[in-house]
């Protein structure tokens, strides 16, 4: 469990407390007058607003007619770790909230989805590629932690036991628009290599590109994406970006199953995964 982190645990919780408390046959109104409660501390437990005790955890358990010792300590567990201090956290002060709600659902996913119109992922940046966008429009102050963010969400989902299936597409554009070359012409060369290098290394990692060739697709109006997948059934999770700004979506948001599709069609536009490394090692060759 610890390694799904404590944002994916917490979910997991609170998906499991709804189904056994639906299961019992009771209403959030029913459980709190049984427990002497406000509706609205069910209403915050069971939305991730605030956190349970042991106590109230326990009281819930009794409640719902759980009494298997292990299915006791499944859900102390869960509680544990959805109360563990994220290794996240630490960047608080130069990271939004929002962004960093995403990353405690990205670093306990099954299986990541990212389409990429413009740049490389983040997962698969190289340390001199990300200082290079980073450089470019923020506060020197922040950059490195910026950076050091980066890395470390890429370093730990390679820690993981059971590390992530990632699926990237990327637009062409990624991978033809020569970054950094004012800097060091070495940079974008070395970022492509470094791509091919993961993708053929690591057999959880596939990138594929949607050629030039194959016209307008829908993500050049969709935009930047992930889609994320969980073991446990909590669903999908649905990050947009526009620059700094981050919205990350759950549950039964209709923009999901939206994305969805357009993920699927766009990947119908792609080229397979052997041929968009070759089109990369073309790109590379022909900046050095």
């Amino acid at each position: 469990m610890d390694e799904l982190g404590p944002v994916v645990q917490g979910a997991l919780l609170r998906r499991r407390l709804a189904e056994l408390r639906r299961q019992s046959g009771l209403t959030q109104d029913e459980v709190a007058r049984s427990l002497e409660w406000h509706t609205s501390k069910l209403i915050r437990i069971e939305g991730g607003r605030t956190g349970v005790s042991r106590v109230d955890l326990d009281a819930l358990a009794r409640l719902y007619g759980v009494t298997d010792s292990a299915a006791i300590e499944q859900l102390h567990l869960l509680n544990r770790g959805a109360r563990a201090k994220a290794w996240w956290s630490d960047f608080r002060k130069d990271v939004s909230d929002a962004y960093l709600a995403y990353i405690g659902f990205e670093a306990g996913a099954s299986t990541i989805r990212q389409f990429q119109p413009l740049t490389v992922p983040g997962l698969l940046q190289t340390e001199a590629y990300a200082e290079t966008l980073a450089h470019s429009g923020t506060d020197m102050s922040v950059l490195r932690t910026l950076v050091s963010l980066r890395m470390k969400r890429q370093q730990m989902l390679k820690q993981r036991p059971t590390p992530p299936h990632e699926i990237f597409i990327l637009d062409e554009a990624v991978i033809r628009r020569h970054v950094g070359i004012r800097r060091d012409r070495a940079i974008m060369p070395t970022q492509l290599r470094h791509m091919i290098s993961v993708a053929r290394e690591s057999d959880h990692i596939t990138i594929q590109v949607v050629p030039f060739d194959a016209g307008s697709h829908v993500g050049m109006l969709r935009g930047a994406f992930t889609l994320l997948d969980f073991d446990g059934g909590i669903g999908e999770v649905l990050h947009l970006e526009n620059g700094d700004l981050h919205e990350t979506l759950s549950g039964e948001d209709p923009r999901i199953s939206d994305v969805r599709a357009d993920f699927e069609a766009i990947l119908e536009e792609a080229l397979d995964p052997d041929e968009s490394l070759m089109l990369i090692a073309e790109a590379a060759d022909s900046m050095e």
